[in-house]
């Protein structure tokens, strides 16, 4: 169904313009992704005549879905170096924008529950030295230190033998970042179109000159589709096939509570992450549904299994009690690594395929695809990443890093 648009408001953060007939660059999809990309473009680039459609409202899918973790201490080269470049923008990115939108660097810890886990995460933490990312392996006395209300007992049935632990990590209200940006992005004209769903492309041979909307047809020089679960679904009406898989990833919290919980801690062996947000609500995810699907939400299997794990790994959890849960939905590619860059149409650009890690990669996101789609060459940081990877076999493989959602 159409979403009706929005009256203008002299108190909102941003306009909220009918669409112009053409543009020089198209953006679709209005989450962080896209609105990163709309910023940077803008910023690092000068180019300002932008439209960003959405065919809801701004950062309503998983932009409001994610469990909001932020992190850069991810296996191979390719992966650190972008994600690392995100952490950097991240710690910037509040007085840049002028806009507090809650970062709080407090650490991440993944456990290792066996001897493969532990081998894992020690090669992990030499990788991101290597790579000049803050890492550190602790042994189940200094993970106690971390995180006192953690079960670090040897009775337990996944004993705790140790983690990573980045302290430079943490989490950020993700609402808040995408108004930040969407105010930003705005101020410098870039024109935010909500209720506008892309339903076609037009193309003058193998290139593409505009897009088919709800709200009719816009010339565009050229089209980046940051739509995430759905980008499959777009380049196929454009003429092409993704290597991606959509699939339902849901998150859950509890009621609030005073502040108890000091960092985020991530188990992939039992598939469970906690953090506690700034208004004291318990945040817990887990891995992805197995089944192929579109639906915003999940089977209820996976939140059994995973209030099982957060509960024997926090006992004190016991007594909580679950207010609301959700679920988004995430493109995954067969090496768990994004895609940004080119596609086999011309003027057409892709950045999809995060996975579970499209939120903390979100201001390195923006800045290499809008560089991507200014110059019509890839930035060395998303060079890597392109879809040709699938065809070379220079995959990089990031299924352990990301095994679970994070």
């Amino acid at each position: 169904m159409t979403t009706e648009p929005l009256p203008e408001h002299p108190d909102f953060l941003w306009r909220n313009p009918e669409p112009r007939s053409s543009y020089d660059v198209v953006i679709v999809g209005a989450g962080g992704h896209g609105l990163a990309t709309a910023y940077y473009l803008a910023k690092n680039h000068g180019i300002t005549n932008v439209a960003v459609l959405e065919k809801g409202w701004l950062a309503g899918g998983n932009m409001a879905r994610n469990t909001t973790i932020i992190r850069s201490n991810y296996l191979w080269d390719e992966s650190a170096a972008i994600y690392e470049h995100a952490l950097k923008l991240w710690e910037r990115l509040p007085e840049e924008l002028d806009y507090d939108f809650l970062f709080s660097q407090r650490g991440v810890l993944n456990l290792a529950h066996t001897l493969q886990d532990v081998r894992e995460g020690v090669r992990r933490v030499g990788a991101n030295r290597l790579n000049g990312v803050d890492a550190q392996w602790l042994e189940p006395d200094e993970v106690a230190e971390i995180c006192p209300i953690l079960n670090v007992s040897p009775r337990t049935r996944y004993p705790v033998l140790g983690g990573t632990f980045q302290p430079r990590a943490g989490i950020a209200k993700h609402d808040h970042v995408a108004w930040a940006l969407a105010r930003r992005a705005d101020e410098m004209g870039v024109d935010l179109i909500q209720g506008c769903e892309v339903t076609g492309f037009l193309k003058d041979g193998d290139r593409v000159v505009g897009v088919e909307t709800s709200r009719g047809r816009i010339l565009a020089g050229r089209v980046g589709l940051a739509a995430a679960g759905h980008s499959s679904v777009l380049a196929q009406r454009a003429g092409f096939r993704l290597p991606v898989q959509s699939h339902p990833l849901q998150a859950l919290v509890s009621e609030l509570h005073e502040p108890v919980h000091p960092t985020v801690v991530m188990s992939n062996h039992v598939h469970v992450y906690v953090s506690q947000a700034h208004k004291g609500e318990l945040v817990m995810g887990a891995g992805i549904d197995a089944y192929n699907g579109y639906g915003q939400r999940g089977s209820f299997h996976v939140i059994e299994q995973q209030m099982a794990a957060a509960v024997e790994l926090f006992p004190i959890f016991a007594r909580a009690h679950v207010l609301r849960t959700w679920g988004g939905i995430v493109d995954v590619t067969p090496d768990a690594s994004p895609i940004i860059g080119t596609t086999p149409v011309d003027n057409l650009y892709v950045n999809c395929g995060w996975g579970t890690g499209g939120f903390k990669a979100t201001p390195a996101a923006g800045w290499t695809f809008a560089h991507t789609i200014a110059t019509g060459e890839p930035h060395p940081l998303n060079a890597p990443f392109a879809l040709e990877r699938f065809t070379t076999g220079a995959l990089i493989d990031e299924h352990g890093a990301a095994a679970v959602a994070h």
